[in-house]
């Protein structure tokens, strides 16, 4: 009996551990908005905030805008000014979403699993609802995430003088990745 009841006890913790809110501060989002004319404008963010939190199949990260690292200081420096991300004004970049197929993943058992993920992604202070697929990977007790879309520079009111120019695309590529231990 006691044998039983110690067997039982660990199940419970073990799927209380994998229900609960797991979170990263190491999280990282990588943005590609080169073009034909110039391959600088690319830049990854290693120091993003997320949370994934499997019961209630939902996912949140918060990124710092001038936490991009550009390989070229210059286009840091534009990044961050007023005629493109303007991040003193707007700090932060949030994504609020959610796992829409949330039966397609097994948090408590090992494999690769295909979410549908759709939210709402905040930029330079404007909001619109995202939705994308994303590969859930669990593996014991630590979960990863990754994703890739591409946003519009124009509905977050970006569209500073080198998205007219034509050396940042209009369209940039975002990749999120994050791991939960």
């Amino acid at each position: 009996m006691k044998k039983t009841n110690f067997l039982f006890v660990l199940m419970l913790i073990a799927t209380v551990g994998f229900t609960q809110k797991k979170t990263t501060t190491s999280a990282i989002i990588g943005f590609d908005a080169t073009t034909e004319i110039d391959a600088l404008p690319k830049a990854e963010n290693k120091t993003v905030i997320a949370a994934i939190d499997p019961a209630k199949s939902t996912i949140q990260f918060e990124a710092t805008i001038k936490n991009f690292d550009f390989s070229n200081p210059r286009i840091q420096d534009h990044f961050n000014q007023k005629g493109w991300m303007n991040s003193d004004e707007f700090p932060k970049a949030t994504f609020n979403g959610s796992i829409t197929n949330p039966s397609a993943v097994n948090f408590k058992k090992d494999g690769t699993y295909t979410a549908k993920v759709s939210g709402e992604l905040t930029i330079h202070g404007q909001t619109q609802k995202v939705n994308t697929d994303a590969v859930i990977v669990v593996a014991g007790t630590s979960i990863k995430t990754t994703s890739s879309f591409s946003i519009k520079l124009a509905d977050y009111g970006v569209d500073g003088a080198p998205v007219s120019a034509g050396k940042v695309s209009r369209e940039p590529k975002i990749s999120v990745s994050a791991e939960f231990n």
